[in-house]
């Protein structure tokens, strides 16, 4: 079967887990945290146009804050991280690629880098992913990724090389 079943205790249709796994994503089996990352690409595009690398930026942080909540919800399900929780994906990618959302041949390495740090997890991203609990703990290491690379796209796009 193509999808995993939902956490403990969540039901699809409720706002947490529509949330959390971003509409059903964090669903797909084999690497729904790279499908969470990709989800993000088109609405980073989408939100460029609308109004700019701020607008990219500020959908991030709003995303995240409201990640910390369904992620929580989900997390209280019994799973302290379950893989179906995308949305702290989506957020730490639209941070990663506000700098540089205008720039479309950016995108592979913005989103190369996300998951890079996503998935190596470096300090301190390894801490707030160990330290931090609950939907704090899901989002905030994505969130932390997502900034990081947003400050290595900041730095190219300042440095000339865009």
């Amino acid at each position: 079967m193509p999808f995993r079943p939902l956490p403990p205790g969540c039901r699809f249709w409720q706002p947490t887990t529509l949330l959390a796994t971003m509409g059903g994503i964090g669903l797909i089996r084999r690497a729904s945290g790279t499908w969470g990352s990709l989800a993000a690409l088109p609405l980073a595009w989408l939100l460029w146009r609308i109004g700019g690398p701020a607008t990219v930026a500020v959908a991030g942080v709003v995303l995240g804050l409201a990640g910390v909540w369904a992620a929580g919800a989900v997390c209280r399900g019994g799973e302290a991280d379950s893989s179906a929780i995308v949305v702290d994906e989506v957020a730490g990618q639209l941070l990663a690629l506000a700098p540089v959302a205008g720039v479309l041949w950016l995108y592979p390495f913005a989103f190369a880098l996300f998951r890079l740090l996503d998935i190596a997890k470096p300090w301190p991203i390894c801490w707030l992913d160990r330290e931090l609990a609950g939907g704090w703990g899901v989002m905030m290491d994505d969130i932390a990724a997502g900034a990081a690379t947003a400050a290595v796209g900041a730095a190219i796009l300042a440095g000339g090389l865009a």
